[in-house]
């Protein structure tokens, strides 16, 4: 049986996070590896969920970039005590930590993953100079990279990172556990004081400039003008009347009775459901999981031209470059809300065949097997 270590700077909720999770279970369940996982920092809430599923997490406990170096050992250590056979690094500072520890010990695999687009929106100066750094060492330290979506590896040969072991692997979905119905919508609409009757478009992600609220506030803005009526809902960490940024935005345009804040959640498919129109506004994306979950769900969505959402979604008709282009889309939606129920049920078959998570973990467990 084959040992594959994760090496991740953390395990808090994320995109990343939770991909790991549901790749390193379902694989695991299979009986052909082994799995076990590194958090650069701390356990967070997903390394409890892995420790309390039996998988084994070790934390380093890295606090700041001053104890880099100490990381670095101590990472090295760790590893030549589990000797993997498969190291998988998450994200940049796991694939410049981890990649550099796994080469100094000879270990043969070394699958670095990518999962950004444009770092030099939102992302810190170390962050950018890490991915500087990764684009050189790419040609030496892993046999494999991994992105999420295809603009990130577009993106990332731009720069530099070599493209011969380049590959696109999306994220999938646990089909079984996006599920929401009719009853599931009326209790997240009665929850939140919103008429039977009332058009919602929301949206879901953690308060963030990368997120882009402020966009979708704007939009809001435009919107009710011609539809005072309409409810807007944000999902995420931080989207709560207690995010002063956030209030003082609404309360600029007199909107606070249009939006409903949720905040962080742990029913999203029925918050989706929720919604009649999602919109996906993020500044950058990757791969947009929450896209594929509403179109999952069987919600209608349009989204920004970012990250895979243009490939996900797979109809340029809902797909915006701008506010003006968003607008137009959502104010075509909202003069026939009930005529697109053709939309969706291809949305929701898209998800259902191209992405479920089964076909995503065996197209990693093939690079596992691969012989280098």
């Amino acid at each position: 049986m084959k040992k594959i270590v994760h090496i991740i700077i953390g395990l808090n909720v994320g995109g990343a996070e939770l991909m790991l999770k549901r790749l390193v279970l379902h694989s695991q369940r299979k009986g052909q590896f082994h799995h076990e996982v590194i958090s650069l920092t701390d356990l967070g809430i997903v390394g409890k969920e892995l420790t309390q599923q039996g998988i084994p997490v070790h934390v380093v406990g890295m606090t700041s970039i001053l104890s880099l170096l100490t990381t670095y050992f101590k990472l090295c250590k760790l590893l030549s005590k589990l000797k993997p056979d498969v190291v998988q690094t998450w994200m940049y500072h796991a694939d410049f930590l981890g990649g550099l520890a796994a080469k100094s010990l000879n270990i043969k695999k070394i699958i670095w993953g990518i999962r950004t687009t444009d770092v030099t929106q939102g992302g810190s100066k170390l962050t950018v100079v890490l991915r500087s750094l990764c684009a050189k060492l790419s040609y030496s330290i892993p046999t494999n990279i991994v992105c999420a979506a295809h603009v990130s590896k577009d993106i990332h040969i731009k720069i530099g990172y070599d493209a011969s072991k380049m590959h696109v692997i999306a994220n999938g979905f646990e089909l079984d556990k996006l599920v929401a119905t009719e009853d599931d919508r009326d209790r997240i609409r009665q929850e939140c004081s919103i008429p039977k009757d009332a058009i919602v478009i929301g949206s879901v992600g953690r308060f963030n400039v990368v997120k882009n609220q402020k966009f979708f506030v704007e939009v809001a803005a435009s919107l009710v003008q011609r539809y005072p009526n309409l409810i807007f809902m944000l999902v995420g960490r931080d989207n709560t009347s207690n995010n002063n940024e956030l209030m003082s935005w609404l309360e600029e345009k007199n909107l606070t009775e249009n939006f409903k804040l949720l905040g962080q959640r742990s029913d999203i498919p029925h918050c989706l459901k929720a919604m009649d129109i999602f919109c996906l506004h993020s500044k950058t994306e990757g791969f947009p999981n929450v896209l594929g979950e509403a179109m999952a769900v069987g919600t209608l969505v349009t989204a920004l031209n970012v990250g895979d959402s243009k490939y996900l979604l797979n109809n340029e008709k809902f797909i915006a470059q701008d506010k003006i282009e968003m607008l137009s889309i959502l104010e075509e939606l909202l003069i026939n809300i009930n005529g697109f129920s053709e939309t969706i049920i291809k949305n929701k078959d898209r998800i259902m065949k191209e992405f479920p998570l089964s076909h995503i973990v065996f197209l990693y467990e093939e690079i596992y097997l691969k012989e280098i």
